[in-house]
């Protein structure tokens, strides 16, 4: 048993039962393992959250960074669609990311993609936040589209029709690159 395996171990297990149902002791169990053995390799169930999250997000982290001949909004939107794509390919997988920090590598990639950004005219400030911003726009849809499937809210209300989730998606992520395009310097 090394960190890996119990990472994917782990991850296998939120697919089944979800986040708020994982335990050290479920895994322990799924290993064959005692639960102290787990602690050889985390030291805390907030570290092994950290680690699934990590490797939950690896597609993400895998995606293409941008290339100097890229139009900055077509690359945005994409790495943004990216993002919540792997976000929904984990059950919970948009409460597992929430409120995890980034570190080591996916700091080069941030900082490449705001290179990348400030190079394509965006005004720094205005690069941070529109990545800040399409995060955590892109989490909460997430968050809400995880929900509603673990809810089955199928239902049509005459206030509140059915959500198309991709199509909503869609149309708050065009709102939010119209305002960010308003602010390119050319």
């Amino acid at each position: 048993m090394n960190r890996e395996a119990v990472v994917a171990a782990a991850l296998d297990l939120l697919d089944e039962v979800g986040l708020d149902a994982v335990s050290t002791r479920q895994l322990a169990k799924r290993l064959g393992v005692e639960q102290p053995s787990l602690y050889y390799h985390f030291r805390s169930k907030k570290e092994l959250l950290s680690a699934m999250a990590d490797a939950a997000m690896a597609p993400h982290a895998a995606a293409p960074l941008p290339q100097p001949a890229d139009h900055w909004r077509d690359w945005f939107l994409e790495n943004t669609r990216s993002f919540r794509r792997t976000l929904l390919m984990r059950r919970d997988g948009a409460r597992l990311h929430a409120g995890s920090t980034p570190g080591g590598a996916d700091l080069d990639r941030i900082a490449r993609k705001m290179d990348f950004l400030l190079a394509s005219g965006l005004p720094e400030r205005d690069a941070q936040m529109a990545m800040l911003a399409a995060s955590r726009y892109t989490v909460g849809c997430v968050l809400e589209e995880q929900a509603d499937a673990g809810l089955g809210a199928d239902t049509d209300h005459p206030v509140i029709p059915a959500i198309d989730q991709e199509s909503a998606f869609e149309t708050g992520l065009a709102l939010l690159m119209d305002g960010l395009a308003q602010r390119v310097e050319t």
